[in-house]
């Protein structure tokens, strides 16, 4: 049996790990480089960066440790959305968003001193035509400073915004835990 470390400091995938209801404790490394190569392309982007953060921890994990690393983008049209910078950096990737549909990539990576299985899950999402005022209200009430996309689909904005998803909710929320449980499961035994 695996202690279940979960690297990360989102309170959603926090929350989501919760649902589980498995025992895990959350140990974050500051300072982690989140870049990845330029030609990646989709759900090769997180899965990368969930790898690399993976590897950072490798030397600090007991034999009987799991370590569960995860990231999450918004991909529209050929490139990503990342988390904005400020409030007018929110708005615009909003206006991009309104009306269209995107991809919401996950990849998460289960690490063992002696094993690593990655997946990446993707998630169709499409929104209707926002105002500018809703975007301006969310933003503004919101604050998804620390979103990619500048939203979350749990938030006001996915209730008035979202018309469709074709995939795991929870994986728009930044952890597929359906397809992580199965992973831990088939992989770990767990």
């Amino acid at each position: 049996m695996y202690k279940l470390i979960l690297a990360s400091n989102s309170p959603r995938r926090r929350e989501l790990m919760a649902g589980l209801d498995l025992d895990f404790e959350v140990r974050v490394l500051p300072g982690i480089d989140e870049s990845y190569p330029p030609t990646l392309q989709g759900g090769d982007i997180p899965l990368y960066i969930c790898k690399e953060k993976a590897n950072a921890y490798i030397g600090e994990l007991a034999g009987d440790e799991l370590l569960i690393t995860a990231d999450t983008i918004v991909w529209l049209d050929g490139k990503v959305l990342e988390k904005p910078v400020d409030e007018a950096d929110a708005c615009s990737m909003l206006r991009q968003l309104s009306g269209q549909t995107h991809q919401v990539y996950t990849g998460v990576c289960l690490t063992t001193k002696d094993k690593q299985v990655a997946f990446s899950c993707c998630t169709d999402v499409t929104f209707c035509k926002l105002t500018e005022e809703e975007i301006m209200t969310y933003v503004r009430r919101y604050k998804p400073f620390d979103k990619a996309g500048s939203y979350g689909v749990q938030e006001w904005i996915g209730y008035v915004a979202v018309e469709s998803i074709n995939g795991s909710f929870y994986n728009v929320m930044g952890l597929p835990v359906q397809r992580l449980y199965q992973s831990l499961k088939l992989n770990f035994n767990i």
